[in-house]
């Protein structure tokens, strides 16, 4: 039969316990969602959806270059070039479709790719089907970037450097200062991926925390599905870049356009990000309060200072049993297997928001400890 390699990969999925399937929401506490800033369900975005499709309606009808650009999106952009202190900014339907047009579309069979061994797939996908040549740094590893560049750049037209600003499975950062350098020192761009960032830390990007502007980093990418609370994605860069994708970029040349409702709902979750700044203390807040709970109850977390926080299983198996534990008490905390995360490193992928309570926390804490001390041979 032509489709059996089918069957065959899915029993192989199952059997090694990686089968992915979809769960519907049922309104369990959610302690995997990237609604960071629990903006989801803020009735001034909903109702700003609401004015948005009002006024435009649901649906774009075309691409941005067709029919498919309004004000509202022209409002957003400039927004979100004044936030990043960029020139220009570019709207997409997705971080994936960002990151994919960015490297396509920047790099030929005469230029240098280097990643970040961690980057999101997104990154990577890009950088085996760019005509590039990709190599990849040691994850954080400056001193391994900074060889990697002496060694490869000097035979390539152009160099792009790539990291994320927050690592979205295991919650860590790098220091963007050291990789800026880096990349100053061997004439390179650099492409930061801040979806996990953005709105986040020091309630703006990352690039705030580390002291850098937008003269230090060439390419600056986000997404409106985590702290914004909707969905979407944009690029700041110069104009010139900026105006190049535009002309250039294939995911955007012919993909349909965001709806302009949701750029009007975008830039309500703008407005409520940088006024409701009680939201990231509070988030900082369950953070530490979390990390100490689980160090006083010997429950060993990864390295975050970020609403991501991973705890590492081991086993694929075992991180679903105790996922599935958790969900029969009402908490909602999904495992995160291979080929997402490494071998070996099945992990059930905490993220806090600042719609939890400390009620919720303490609620998490004693049922983890309940699930891993049913599961032995696990981190605690």
């Amino acid at each position: 039969m032509a489709f059996e390699f089918i069957t065959h990969a899915l029993h192989q999925q199952k059997s090694a316990s990686l089968l992915r399937t979809r769960v519907i929401s049922n309104g369990a506490i959610n302690f995997s969602a990237n609604d960071y800033l629990g903006l989801a369900t803020h009735p001034e975005l909903i109702a700003a959806w609401q004015r948005g499709a009002a006024e435009y309606g649901v649906g774009s009808g075309g691409s941005f270059l067709v029919t498919g650009y309004t004000h509202a999106h022209a409002a957003l952009e400039d927004k979100l070039a004044d936030i990043t202190g960029h020139e220009s900014s570019l709207l997409f339907n997705s971080g994936y479709s960002a990151n994919q047009a960015l490297i396509k579309a920047l790099l030929d069979q005469n230029d240098l790719l280097v990643q970040d061994k961690l980057n999101h797939a997104s990154l990577i996908e890009a950088g085996v089907y760019s005509p590039a040549t990709m190599k990849r740094f040691k994850h954080n590893d400056s001193d391994h970037l900074a060889q990697t560049l002496s060694r490869y750049r000097d035979n390539y037209t152009n160099s792009l450097v790539v990291t994320e600003g927050v690592f979205s499975m295991d919650g860590d950062q790098p220091n963007l200062v050291d990789i800026h350098q880096q990349c100053k020192a061997h004439d390179s761009w650099l492409l930061v991926d801040d979806a996990h960032g953005f709105g986040i830390v020091s309630q703006g990007q990352s690039l705030k925390k580390h002291n850098l502007s937008a003269n230090d980093i060439a390419l600056y990418m986000a997404t409106f599905g985590k702290a914004a609370g909707v969905s979407g994605a944009f690029v700041s860069a110069s104009k010139d870049v900026i105006d190049y994708l535009i002309n250039f970029s294939k995911p955007y040349i012919y993909s349909t356009a965001m709806p302009a409702a949701m750029a009007v709902c975008i830039d309500k979750a703008l407005t409520i990000m940088a006024k409701e700044t009680w939201r990231v203390e509070h988030l900082n807040q369950l953070i530490a309060y979390f990390k100490q709970q689980c160090f006083l109850q010997n429950i060993t977390l990864m390295p975050s200072d970020t609403a991501i926080q991973p705890l590492i299983i081991g086993d694929a198996d075992k991180a679903m049993k105790i996922s599935r534990y958790l969900a029969s008490k009402g908490l909602l905390v999904k495992a995160i297997r291979p080929p997402t995360v490494p071998r070996g490193t099945s992990r059930l992928r905490i993220t806090l928001s600042a719609s939890h309570s400390m009620k919720d926390i303490d609620l998490l804490l004693a049922r983890l400890k309940d699930a891993l001390d049913t599961n032995r041979g696990g981190t605690a």
